[in-house]
């Protein structure tokens, strides 16, 4: 009998993780590239009933898109945040155009004249076209509780091309500021760090912390990249969000490497765009060191449990970065504020999207995403 129900458990198990398929087209509009048409296939497994902070057992994700100004991307992924148990593994091969990127020079203090752009001799002048292939990879083992070791590496390759008329990158090539033959770029890059996540849901969380501790070391440069996320839920209807990250970069980083701030499962463009500081352009501010912190009020509307959710939100960030042969230290000069407000809304147990307005010193901008920014 001990043999049979042995030799059952695991059929029980398997039977559980069933599979469910999808396609979602993703149409939306950027202030940047202007209107996405965009397709989304998804294969998951999900949890079932389980209350858990991962948002399915494993998922194999195709998302592919194209902007009307000339932007584009594709992305193969496949995660598994609970397939395992203990482990966690993520898998990501990206193509990309980003047509309008960000590009206003080095340093925290890159000046923008708003306006000496979109005349007919510059119209991009603090803009670039920068085209990423990737392939990437991390693995986290649990230790004990919620802190996790990790391990990954991932391969970049990385080029820039001018856009019509004069622009601040061209000057920057023209001067010798940015080794323009350096490109296209191919970085090979190992990573290792500790991840303690003790968030209660992944995707919307209402309670917990989250935080990383990161080691990456490139062709010539090391990145340590440090950041933690707290959340708090003094009434129920409101939630409270904060964090702080901060990233130094030794030796002689690229471009790239310098536009980018790491995570344990990808990186973010920083300083500048919706996942760093939302009231300034995609990468802003461009420097080895980047510090950046923020808060949000989170208040539920109105909501049916497991179906969904609509909130409205209310942030506050700054942030600065550290140009090179500058010291990064934790301070409050030369940082660069902004806040807004968002609608979120979250469906089910996975899907969340937000829309709405960030303002700092350098004007209004449109906000829209498909995930909370920290």
């Amino acid at each position: 009998m001990v043999a049979l129900l042995c030799a059952a458990a695991p059929q029980t198990l398997a039977a559980q993780r069933y599979w469910l398929d999808a396609v979602y087209p993703l149409p939306y509009y950027s202030s940047i590239d202007g209107l996405w048409l965009s397709a989304l296939y998804a294969r998951w497994s999900p949890l079932g009933f389980d209350e858990q902070p991962e948002p399915f057992r494993a998922a194999w994700t195709v998302n592919a898109g194209a902007s009307t100004e000339g932007s584009y991307y594709a992305i193969a992924d496949y995660r598994a945040p609970s397939w395992w148990d203990g482990w966690r593994v993520a898998l990501t091969a990206r193509a990309d155009r980003a047509n309008r990127q960000g590009y206003y020079g080095i340093g925290n203090e890159t000046p923008h004249f708003a306006d000496s752009t979109g005349t007919a001799a510059q119209p991009y002048l603090y803009q670039v076209s920068r085209s990423t292939q990737s392939l990437r990879l991390a693995i986290q083992r649990r230790i004990v509780g919620g802190l996790r070791v990790l391990a990954g590496g991932a391969f970049t390759r990385t080029d820039y091309r001018p856009l019509p008329g004069e622009s601040q990158f061209s000057r920057d090539a023209a001067s010798g500021t940015l080794d323009t033959a350096t490109f296209p770029l191919g970085d090979l890059a190992a990573r290792i760090g500790l991840v303690f996540d003790a968030r209660d849901n992944e995707v919307d969380p209402k309670s917990g912390v989250f935080a990383e501790a990161l080691f990456t070391a490139g062709d010539g440069y090391q990145r340590v990249t440090g950041s933690a996320h707290a959340y708090v839920r003094p009434f129920e209807r409101l939630t409270l969000a904060a964090r702080l990250v901060g990233e130094d970069v030794s030796g002689t980083p690229p471009l790239p490497v310098q536009s980018s701030i790491e995570t344990s499962e990808r990186s973010i463009d920083a300083l500048g765009g919706y996942r760093s500081l939302r009231a300034y352009y995609d990468v802003r501010f461009v420097s080895p060191g980047k510090l950046v912190g923020g808060i949000e009020a989170r208040y539920t509307l109105f909501w049916r449990p497991t179906l969904f959710e609509v909130k409205l939100v209310g942030f506050y960030e700054a942030g600065r970065v550290f140009g090179p042969g500058e010291e990064w230290r934790l301070t409050t000069d030369g940082l660069h504020p902004g806040g807004g407000a968002e609608v979120a809304v979250r469906l089910l147990r996975n899907a969340l999207f937000t829309m709405g307005f960030a303002t700092g010193d350098e004007g209004a901008r449109f906000l829209w995403s498909s995930g909370w920014s920290f």
